[in-house]
């Protein structure tokens, strides 16, 4: 358009001097090289936008893609410090189930599974960090503040759980029986950006919480439990659940040691003997840590019979015995 602009006031002024130039084809040739290079914009750019949406999309929900592309400096490339919370489930027996199978079999598997569980950490705004085999990773309050996180992530693993009770019936119907989840879900200061290399990078995130969080999903096998999140997160999530103490452990790759509890589900959904039963076993835990083994073999003896399956009251029972049996020495910390 400037240069259209200078070549008519040219041609005007050469043309009072009686030295006429062309206003057709020189203008012509310049729109038309304006409509073109418009028309390539419109159609490739807005086509590599519409890739890169796409692209975003597998690892951010719509709404944080959204945010995201309206500024793509807040996808800062050198990392940045937030308090996170970070999720990390498992499908148990995966290993033994797929060892018989096909591979289109496996990929079929991973892939009703997989698509399923995206969808709830997509819902709750989380960030999908990784699949690796059968785990998934996902993390909130990054890259755009999520005050919520530790709830929004605390809900995005109860209704993983729940997504799952209503595959078990088509995996069995396939001849995946047996598969079940284990969740693990921590709060914590972590440092989260685009990691990698020149070549290839991922939006990720690293630190402490984020191993801790991998251990508690490891330890939920421990229990016989399905989720299991650590005490920041519980702090963080607040009476939005309801929560059940499993015990204070001493995590691999840190010195202090991490209180632990089983997420129930959200709060006011345990029926009315559910809910005597929680108070009876947090009795038991208090008898327990208290050193009065006696009184903890007592209680758990009875809520064993009352919920033989219940994998805490199971493992309590038995250490109760044990130590009334052979009691730790007068310094033990529980």
């Amino acid at each position: 358009l400037g240069v259209l602009a200078v070549y008519v006031m040219l041609a005007t002024a050469l043309f009072e001097a009686g030295h006429p130039l062309d206003l057709v084809y020189p203008p012509a040739a310049l729109m038309l090289a304006f409509g073109a290079t418009l028309i390539y914009r419109v159609v490739f750019d807005e086509a590599e936008q519409r890739v890169l949406q796409d692209a975003m999309a597998r690892y951010l929900s719509p709404t944080v893609s959204r945010w995201v592309l309206e500024d793509p400096d807040r996808l800062r490339l050198g990392g940045e410090r937030r308090e996170m919370t970070v999720l990390f489930s498992d499908l148990r027996r995966f290993t033994t189930v797929v060892h018989e199978l096909p591979p289109e079999v496996v990929v079929s598997l991973l892939n009703l599974y997989r698509g399923d569980m995206t969808e709830h950490v997509f819902a709750e705004d989380g960030v999908l960090s990784q699949y690796a085999g059968d785990a998934i990773e996902a993390f909130w309050n990054a890259p755009m503040d999520q005050p919520d996180h530790a709830r929004r992530a605390c809900a995005t693993a109860l209704e993983m759980t729940a997504a799952l009770a209503h595959l078990q019936p088509e995996f069995a119907r396939r001849g995946w029986a047996g598969l079940d989840m284990a969740v693990g879900i921590n709060t914590g200061p972590t440092v989260v950006g685009n990691v990698g290399s020149r070549a290839r990078l991922a939006y990720t995130a690293v630190g402490d919480a984020v191993n801790v969080a991998a251990r508690l999903e490891g330890l939920s096998k421990e229990y016989g439990v399905r989720v299991v999140i650590g005490e920041a997160t519980r702090e963080a999530a607040g009476s939005a659940f309801e929560y059940r103490f499993l015990d204070v452990v001493a995590v691999k790759g840190r010195n202090t040691p991490v209180t632990v509890y089983e997420l129930l589900g959200r709060a006011g959904s345990l029926t009315p003997d559910a809910a005597v039963l929680l108070a009876r076993y947090h009795e038991g835990i208090g008898l327990y840590r208290g050193l009065r083994w006696r009184e903890a073999v007592a209680l758990f003896d009875g809520l064993a019979a009352e919920a033989p399956d219940d994998g805490p009251v199971a493992l309590y029972r038995r250490r109760s015995h044990d130590l009334l049996a052979d009691p730790p020495p007068p310094d033990w910390d529980g």
